[in-house]
């Protein structure tokens, strides 16, 4: 049994990721790039795009601290690059900035397959990257997994919290078309919205944190 701290952290990984993965805003644009090649053609694009994203993100979340390690890098110093990137992130998705420019990739793949008269691999690209694993999610696998320090418990959580949002994007992928006619635009917009906002929260959280620990202060009593 995971204690009280343990499970508030486990929320907190898990309500992370489920903002930056962002499967519900990356679902209309998932359903408009295999709209052309059917069902068989959905369920593969969206079972290989899991797949490569966990790929990426459970690789740098394990490989990050040797990164971090050999480039000279402080755990402090990525807190508060990682919470300044996922608070630009939350902006955009606060005024929507984010789900145009991911629009504007899966147009730009629509019209090279229209072009070319055949059915792109969209899986890895611009699927699986940026829009799963991006600079943020990847981002916040290192970070996490560097505060786990090597606990056991630390570890299953963050691995769990990446796992079983990647485990809902696929399910939210492969039930996109009916889940976007009972959610519509005007819904689906204001979910990301406030995604956008508690991320902000979260990214504050985590700048406080890493200048708190690099100039090594101290919060104040409550």
């Amino acid at each position: 049994m995971l204690s009280e701290i343990q499970f508030e952290q486990a929320v907190a990984a898990f309500v992370t990721f489920f903002v930056l993965i962002d499967a519900p805003g990356v679902a209309p644009i998932f359903a408009s790039l295999t709209a052309p090649g059917g069902s068989g053609y959905a369920r593969k694009m969206a079972i290989k795009s899991v797949f490569v994203a966990a790929l990426i993100l459970f690789f740098f979340a394990f490989a990050g601290a040797w990164l971090l390690e050999h480039l000279g890098i402080s755990l402090d110093a990525f807190r508060v690059a990682g919470g300044v990137l996922l608070f630009l992130i939350a902006l955009e998705m606060v005024f929507e900035k984010r789900q145009a420019r991911q629009k504007t990739r899966a147009d730009q793949v629509l019209a090279d397959e229209e072009a070319s008269g055949r059915l792109d691999d969209v899986s890895v690209f611009p699927l699986a990257i940026p829009m799963l694993a991006g600079p943020g999610s990847i981002a916040t696998a290192m970070l996490y997994m560097q505060n786990a320090a090597g606990d056991p418990v630390g570890i299953g959580i963050v691995s769990f919290a990446i796992g079983a949002n990647l485990v809902l994007a696929c399910l939210i992928f492969l039930a996109a078309g009916p889940l976007l006619k009972v959610m519509g635009d005007q819904i689906a917009g204001a979910i990301t919205r406030i995604f956008g906002v508690i991320l902000s929260a979260l990214a504050v959280q985590m700048i406080i944190v890493g200048i708190i620990g690099a100039f090594g202060l101290q919060l104040p009593a409550d």
